[in-house]
């Protein structure tokens, strides 16, 4: 087990480059299944989610060869079906996209009920509702989701909820069914558009991605393909937060600005500089902030998932922020570390209200989750004194070599292993 340990008070400069996008690679990894052939996967970030995913493939007959750093070679032509058990698929949410890539394929799959950071209810009842209107069968018994068909046929299907999982499930099993394919009200987050231009560079007929409705026209067969994953947006914002947080003058380098729209607004409301200039952004903050509202929503509104460093952010801005939570309830589990380290903070339900305090100060915290991790992070670049933040392993799932980077922006930053 290890720890990282944050000296807080030192403004960043400097440029840091933006890895591939976590969301999107955990989606393609398996995705790789309908090929039965050669895919190779460029600018995949270097986290354990993908290396859990990779070896999860491995073990289900695929062959992965790491080409070079951030680019895997996925042959999945060996595989014959696909059954990954508990011990497979309890270490990440994302192990569940092998369910509509393998039905897609070999018209059956089995995968243990998957698991991922504890952020709240994430059933997968639109997933399931998908399978079924094309044909299938499901079971979930003793843990393991069962999923078959004789044939899988084109159907029109409306999610009751937005849900990118669902979205993405149901674009996977319908690729090579018969027929055409309809998802209304599908999320349209970038890494829905990103699975689709995968997708379609392997032989899919997928439209409409980034837009509620997707249509997808089935074929026969698919093919390998080289892809390039895309930006992400994620750790791009989390990366703006902390240069607003700590002050200074930051270039955020290798991002898509369109993605980026609903931080960047915020970020402006409360006082900080963004300039755009093509594929960057400056984030340039005096650190004297005022604080804002943000309520969390499905892209492109304020991203769930910078909910949380985002509150860190707030906590010492001038005056009180509302940070509503809409997508997931077990979101504010930050809150009681942020509070050890001075923090105001009041939460009733899906809200939290912010009040500004001067500063925060370093403290013994405990990441409860991915996303909470990064919260912490924010805090302590932050605090006055030393930080130091235990479950590391979280942090590690979704950000590819943050120490390293957030060092070469002059933060003081190490990482120890725990006693």
């Amino acid at each position: 087990m290890e720890k990282l340990i944050i000296e807080g008070g030192q403004q960043l400069r400097g440029t840091v480059k933006i890895s591939g996008f976590k969301n999107a690679a955990v989606a393609i990894i398996p995705a790789t299944v309908l090929a039965g052939d050669t895919c190779v996967i460029d600018n995949l970030p270097q986290i354990s989610d993908v290396k859990i995913l990779a070896d999860m493939l491995s073990s289900l007959g695929a062959t992965v060869k790491e080409l070079r750093p951030n680019t895997l070679e996925i042959n999945t032509t060996a595989m014959k079906d696909c059954y990954a058990d508990y011990e497979l698929a309890k270490e990440l949410r994302a192990s569940y996209y092998l369910l509509g890539a393998a039905l897609g394929r070999f018209k059956k799959a089995k995968v243990a009920y998957p698991g991922g950071c504890s952020i709240g209810s994430r059933p997968i009842d639109q997933h399931i509702k998908g399978f079924e209107a094309l044909g299938a069968k499901v079971t979930i018994e003793h843990g393991i989701i069962s999923v078959e068909a004789e044939k899988l046929v084109g159907a029109e299907i409306y999610l009751d909820v937005v849900s990118v999982g669902a979205t993405i499930n149901i674009m996977l099993a319908a690729v090579m069914a018969e027929g055409t394919t309809v998802i209304d009200n599908a999320a349209k987050e970038p890494h829905i558009v990103d699975m689709a231009n995968f997708l379609n560079c392997m032989g899919a007929d997928v439209k409409g991605a980034g837009t509620d409705v997707i249509k997808i026209k089935g074929v026969e067969k698919l093919g390998g393909c080289i892809h390039t994953v895309i930006p992400d947006q994620i750790e791009a914002g989390t990366y703006m937060i902390a240069a607003a947080a700590a002050g200074g003058n930051v270039l955020i380098d290798n991002v898509i600005p369109k993605h980026l729209e609903a931080i960047t607004a915020k970020l402006k409301e409360m006082g900080v500089n963004v300039i755009e200039n093509g594929e960057s952004l400056r984030i340039i903050s005096s650190g004297n902030l005022k604080n804002v509202s943000i309520k969390t929503l499905v892209y492109p509104g304020f991203p769930t998932d910078l909910q949380q460093p985002m509150s860190s952010l707030l906590t010492t801005a001038k005056g009180t922020g509302i940070v509503t939570e809409t997508i997931f309830e077990g979101r504010f589990k930050h809150v009681d570390e942020l509070k050890r380290m001075g923090a105001n903070i009041k939460v009733e339900g899906r809200v939290a209200v912010i009040h500004g305090v001067k500063n925060l100060t370093g403290a013994k915290v405990v990441a409860s989750d991915l996303r909470a991790g990064a919260s912490l992070v924010v805090a302590g670049l932050m605090a006055k004194g030393e930080t130091e933040i235990e479950n590391v392993q979280y942090i590690d799932r979704g950000y590819d070599q943050l120490e390293q980077k957030l060092i070469s922006l002059g933060a003081k930053v190490r990482r120890e292993h725990r006693e």
